[in-house]
């Protein structure tokens, strides 16, 4: 396994790949690996001829408020997480690598980037839609692996592969969960021992609103309500949304008859967690 800081070094062996007719997957991170990222590397290695791991902390999907600055890196216990899953590259640049001082160029989308964490951080999924199409554009990757964690920016990937012309395959993996419920996140580690425990709530309330949908329930408000309840039953949690939306379009709905996605963020203390659930049709996926 390789660790390259360069463009150039990414699309010379891209290039080699491709000549000997290799197919390649791509997975973007902003490091700190966990398990989630590792059962995205290993979906990767198993449906393709070789992987390139991407591992940039992206500052502009950072507002100025934000943890950018604090946010974990360790890339040596990165690369450990790589080889071992089947990583071939991880692409490891700078930010002088990737942003030109001067640049002026960003991919902006409107719909499904404007609710949810849209609406709590307006720049964030500029920042994600352009670091993520450059990534593209270096790698020239045959499939993209994001987890559905993060449900959002998997719609907003897809929908922008879709309206750009990307010839890649978008592929979306299930929610990695600690054995308590809570859902492996790289900022998990702010937490203190206290707030650990207090950010099982989130799971817990989105069980119940899972289970409330599963049970025929179609009114969003009473299942956000729900949710929202038992949040708020935790000191420690401040609740940043709480919102039911259609699935991929990201629109707010008033009665569940398709594809939903339940998703929440909540503040820990001082840490921003996210969590949700989708179902199809009023099933479970």
């Amino acid at each position: 396994m390789k660790i390259v800081s360069t463009v150039s070094e990414v699309r010379e062996i891209v290039k080699e790949w491709k000549k000997s007719g290799l197919t390649i997957g791509l997975v973007p991170t902003m490091g700190y690996l966990h398990e989630g990222h590792a059962s995205l590397i290993r979906r990767a290695s198993k449906e393709n001829d070789r992987v390139i791991v991407s591992d940039f902390v992206n500052p502009t999907q950072f507002a100025p408020t934000e943890d950018l600055e604090s946010y974990p890196r360790d890339i040596e216990r990165d690369a450990k997480v790589c080889e071992q899953e089947g990583a071939d590259v991880i692409f490891h640049p700078t930010t002088e690598e990737m942003y030109f001082p001067n640049a002026t160029t960003f991919v902006n989308m409107t719909g499904p980037s404007e609710e949810l964490c849209g609406k709590s951080r307006p720049i964030h999924f500029r920042g994600v839609c352009t670091v993520v199409s450059k990534l593209f554009n270096i790698a020239s990757p045959d499939k993209a692996y994001f987890g559905q964690k993060d449900a959002q920016q998997l719609a907003v990937i897809k929908r922008m592969v879709r309206d750009l012309n990307f010839d890649i395959e978008i592929i979306g993996c299930p929610i990695v969960r600690e054995a308590d419920g809570l859902a492996r996140s790289s900022r998990n580690v702010y937490l203190s021992k206290d707030e650990r425990q207090a950010a099982l709530i989130l799971h817990k309330a989105l069980e119940e609103g899972r289970k409330m949908v599963l049970c025929g329930e179609t009114s969003a408000s009473v299942i956000k309500k729900s949710i929202s309840d038992i949040i708020e039953s935790e000191p420690l949690a401040k609740i940043d949304y709480v919102e039911i939306v259609s699935f991929p379009d990201v629109e707010k709905v008033e009665d569940i008859d398709g594809d939903i996605l339940a998703a929440v963020a909540v503040y820990i203390g001082k840490t921003r967690l996210i969590d949700n659930f989708i179902t199809e049709n009023g099933k479970e996926i």
